[in-house]
């Protein structure tokens, strides 16, 4: 597998640089570069690229800008990206639009080398993942944790609760919450209706974890959920059907 890659970067010295160091790594393949992000994004719309090596502070569109343009990209195809930049306070906005890594002006060989496998690793999960979801209906999701994909059993899914611009997964058997930036809604979507239910526009219940009723409260262990007005015809259904 080679990652088709394209390198933006307003300055022709750091440019050529890392279009070089795409070009002596063999799982990497240079499809283009340039100097002017408006014309890469036109590139982007038209050509599958998997991933993209990012300067920051650039002309007329930033590469922030651009990185956010690009993750609300829909469809099947949507490149990655690797920020290259010499400034390190741009490291959290970085996060919010799911780059796979963050390399601070200079940066040596290895320190590239070391993003580029991280990407490599990604794209190889994420094929793998898509073939186990072909051959059979999976049992787990993939979680972007950190710059990690963090597998996680649907079996043990409690409770899912939005916290800011991320979800905390609530599993059972660990004491502590997985946090991931994604929305309430990617998740809803995201898993199976027939085994979680949305009872609240802060919640989504893992209805094999129901262990009582009361009122208009669920409670799954020690936490208990109020399930809100919005919710509440869909939960009373399930639960007519529960109690059959």
């Amino acid at each position: 597998m080679k990652l088709k890659c394209v390198a933006i970067d307003d300055e022709p010295l750091a440019l050529e640089l890392v279009a070089k160091f795409i070009s002596q790594t063999a799982f990497l393949e240079l499809v283009s570069t340039f100097e002017n992000a408006i014309e890469a994004l036109s590139f982007l719309n038209q050509e599958e690229v998997h991933l993209v090596f990012l300067d920051i502070q650039m002309p007329d569109l930033s590469g922030m800008e651009l990185a956010r343009i690009l993750d609300g990209k829909q469809g099947k195809f949507k490149p990655r990206i690797i920020f290259t930049t010499a400034y390190n306070h741009f490291a959290i906005e970085g996060y919010k639009v799911e780059a796979l890594d963050y390399l601070l002006k200079p940066f040596s060989y290895e320190e590239f080398f070391k993003s580029a496998t991280k990407a490599f690793q990604f794209f190889e999960e994420k094929e793998n993942h898509l073939s186990a979801n072909i051959a059979s209906p999976s049992e787990y999701i993939f979680l972007k944790v950190e710059y990690q994909l963090i597998k996680i059993l649907l079996k043990d899914i409690q409770v899912i609760e939005a916290y800011k611009d991320y979800v905390k997964v609530h599993l059972q058997g660990k004491t502590s919450p997985i946090l991931s930036l994604t929305s309430l809604k990617n998740m809803e979507e995201m898993l199976p209706n027939d085994r979680f239910m949305r009872v609240h526009r802060s919640f989504i219940i893992g209805l094999d974890h129901i262990d009582a009723v009361v009122r208009n409260t669920v409670h799954i262990g020690d936490t208990v959920i109020t399930v809100s007005e919005n919710y509440k015809e869909s939960f009373m259904d399930f639960l007519n059907k529960w109690i059959a």
